[in-house]
C-alpha cells in the first residue's frame, strides 16, 4: 500500500546481496545465487521465478543506491595507492645528493740515479823554453866575464819547467729536492636520472568546477 514494498529481509542482507546489473541479462547461475542468499526455494516454475526476480531487482537497486551514498559520505575511500587517511595525496621525487670523497689515484717517489757527461774546460798553462841571449861586455859586467879561464870547453845546463793540467774531482752538494703536494681546483659535470611522482586528475574535472561555481556565495 502507498507504493511501499515490504520484504521479509533486513537492510544489511539487501546491502550484502550479490550485485546484479540492472539492465543486464540474469543468468541461471546469478538467479540461483540470489535464491541462496535470501534463503528461497528455487524449485518453482518459470512464473514464480519471474515474480521473484521482479521483486529482487528493486532490492538490488536500493542496495546500489545505499552504497553510492556511503561512498559520497567519504566513509570508504577508493584510493588504490594505500589505506584511506585523508583527501590529500603525497607526491615524492628523487633528488641528487652530490658530494666528494678522497680516493688514492697514484703514488710518487723520489729516486736518485747517476748520469755521466763530458765537460770541457779551458785551462791556461805555462812552460819554459830555452832562448839564447847575447849581450856585449861592458864595464858593468866585465868582472863576471873575465872570471873564467882562458880558452876552455864548458857545458851549462838549464832546467826547463812547465805547468801541466791536473784533473781532480770532488763531490759537493748543489741542491735539495723533496716531494710536495698542492691542491688544484677543477669542475666536473655529473649526470644522473631522477624519478618524480606526478599527480593528475581522472574524471570530469570541468563538471566539478561548474558545481563549485553554482554553489551559493561563489
Amino acid at each position: 500500500a502507498d507504493g511501499v514494498l515490504t520484504v521479509p529481509v533486513t537492510k544489511d542482507m539487501v546491502k550484502d546481496a550479490p550485485q546484479i546489473d540492472e539492465d543486464g541479462h540474469l543468468s541461471p547461475e546469478q538467479e540461483a545465487e540470489l535464491y541462496r542468499h535470501y534463503g528461497l526455494d528455487s524449485g518453482g516454475g518459470g512464473q514464480q521465478t519471474t515474480t521473484s526476480m521482479d521483486q529482487d531487482v528493486p532490492m538490488d537497486r536500493d542496495s546500489t543506491m545505499d552504497r553510492d551514498r556511503t561512498d559520497e559520505a567519504g566513509i570508504v575511500g577508493r584510493d588504490t595507492s594505500g589505506p584511506t587517511t585523508d583527501d590529500a595525496m603525497t607526491r615524492s621525487e628523487e633528488r641528487l645528493n652530490v658530494g666528494t670523497e678522497s680516493v688514492q689515484t697514484g703514488r710518487a717517489r723520489l729516486r736518485k740515479y747517476i748520469t755521466t757527461e763530458t765537460q770541457s774546460v779551458q785551462v791556461p798553462v805555462s812552460r819554459e823554453e830555452v832562448r839564447i841571449e847575447r849581450e856585449p861586455i861592458t864595464d858593468a859586467n866585465r868582472g863576471e866575464a873575465m872570471s873564467g879561464g882562458d880558452l876552455t870547453e864548458e857545458e851549462h845546463e838549464v832546467t826547463l819547467t812547465e805547468e801541466r793540467v791536473v784533473v781532480g774531482k770532488e763531490t759537493v752538494p748543489v741542491e735539495r729536492v723533496q716531494l710536495g703536494t698542492e691542491t688544484v681546483r677543477d669542475t666536473q659535470e655529473v649526470s644522473e636520472e631522477v624519478r618524480s611522482e606526478q599527480i593528475e586528475v581522472d574524471g570530469d574535472t570541468d563538471r566539478s568546477a561548474d558545481t563549485d561555481r553554482d554553489r551559493p556565495g561563489r
